[in-house]
């Protein structure tokens, strides 16, 4: 089964053409990584496929289901989810709240008005769970603001976790990391289990080629190269574009 099938998708702003008969097929359970120069078109194609952009053209599908006038927040019912390149988190609470919170999005307690987190034990505990998923368990009560930017990435790996995604679209998890941090955070994407499919944007293509099982090369809103490491890496096209040779 594929987990994502793009089709021909374009789109444009204005006379703009920021992607351009883009095809991508992911298989249920693979890793895959889109690499590219800046201006590529990586973090629009991720826009496109949660729906947060409409495209001029082409089709999207979730699990062999079309999902192409599917409105963004559907889509995350139907076992997507995403971080993005700008952490997007709550600073002034603490970790467990933020997780949470994203748990909250999959809970019937959203629809009630009066409903108190602080009195919600199985909401908490999962969410403590989670956080000891990423490493941050003994963080829980620390408010966001008072981490570091390493740990707050985990955290929006765990709000994104938090959500059961079938599908995991990784947004440049390692800007602006340190060598460390970079190792944590992909200790901690290589742990996620096979049912859930991983898509993840890496401008530095160094520290995500032993995530990688296959690689897609963007350049200007159109894929250039696709294949396994070892095909992209040798391959003319990328080192011409991507790596400047």
């Amino acid at each position: 089964m594929t987990a994502l099938t793009v089709r021909s998708l374009d789109k444009s702003f204005g006379g703009l053409r920021v992607t351009s008969g883009v095809d991508l097929v992911v298989a249920a359970g693979e890793r895959r990584l889109i690499i590219g120069p800046n201006g590529a078109g990586k973090t629009t194609l991720f826009n496109l496929i949660t729906g947060e952009l409409a495209p001029d053209r082409g089709t999207i599908a979730l699990f062999e289901r079309d999902i192409t006038r599917v409105p963004s927040r559907r889509r995350f019912h139907l076992g997507m989810a995403r971080t993005y390149q700008i952490i997007t988190l709550f600073p002034n609470d603490t970790l467990l709240r933020n997780v949470t919170l994203a748990l909250l999005g999959r809970s019937r307690l959203r629809w009630n008005p009066v409903a108190r987190l602080a009195r919600q034990p199985a909401l908490l505990g999962r969410a403590r769970e989670i956080l000891a998923r990423v490493g941050l368990e003994a963080l829980a009560e620390r408010p966001l603001r008072e981490t570091s930017y390493g740990e707050r990435r985990r955290v929006e790996i765990a709000m994104a976790l938090a959500q059961t995604p079938r599908l995991l679209l990784l947004d440049e998890p390692f800007a602006g990391l340190s060598v460390e941090e970079r190792r944590d955070v992909l200790r901690l994407v290589s742990g996620i289990p096979r049912e859930v499919t991983i898509v993840m944007i890496e401008h530095d293509m160094d520290v995500a080629l032993d995530f990688a099982e296959r690689i897609t090369v963007l350049h200007f809103g159109e894929v250039v190269v696709e294949g396994t490491r070892a095909e992209v890496v040798a391959h003319p096209r990328t080192r011409e574009i991507y790596l400047g040779g």
